[in-house]
């Protein structure tokens, strides 16, 4: 009998959500991490205290829905995820505007979208882990 791959993928959704996150924060890190190799890309940008600030900032929010993703119940989760993913990929999408986008660039940011993007639907579509369990072990009547 052959298995089914996609039976593969976790069914629980705090996992899924956090291993997307990890997978776009490290995304943005080696993406950054070439951005710094290139002269011409960086040459143009003033990295001033603030800007690194600023951009110190904005990389917290996927960091710490890694961890919150894990620790959060079911109701929080699903917005707080909502709501980094929505704001994340909106901000990526800004970013392609900013300047001309360099090829590897765009690359970097079209995946990190559609992880993004990706984070947003799963925390759409997931519904009450506690509801599905009722639905699927309803409490036992004692009926005479």
């Amino acid at each position: 009998m052959k298995k089914n791959p996609i039976s593969a993928v976790p069914r629980d959704k705090k996992l899924v959500i956090s291993s997307l996150w990890l997978f776009a924060m490290l995304t943005y890190t080696y993406g950054d991490v070439v951005t710094l190799m290139d002269p011409v890309k960086h040459g143009s940008i003033e990295l001033t205290e603030g800007f690194l600030l600023g951009g110190s900032i904005f990389m917290m929010i996927p960091i710490t829905m890694v961890l919150l993703s894990r620790l959060l119940k079911y109701r929080a989760n699903r917005l707080t995820s909502m709501i980094a993913g929505t704001f994340m990929s909106l901000a990526l999408v800004a970013t392609l505007f900013a300047a001309v986008p360099t090829i590897y660039y765009v690359f970097f940011t079209l995946i990190e979208i559609a992880s993004t993007s990706l984070i947003v639907w799963v925390a759409w579509k997931w519904r009450n882990p506690e509801l599905e369990t009722e639905v699927l072990n309803p409490v036992e009547t004692n009926l005479p």
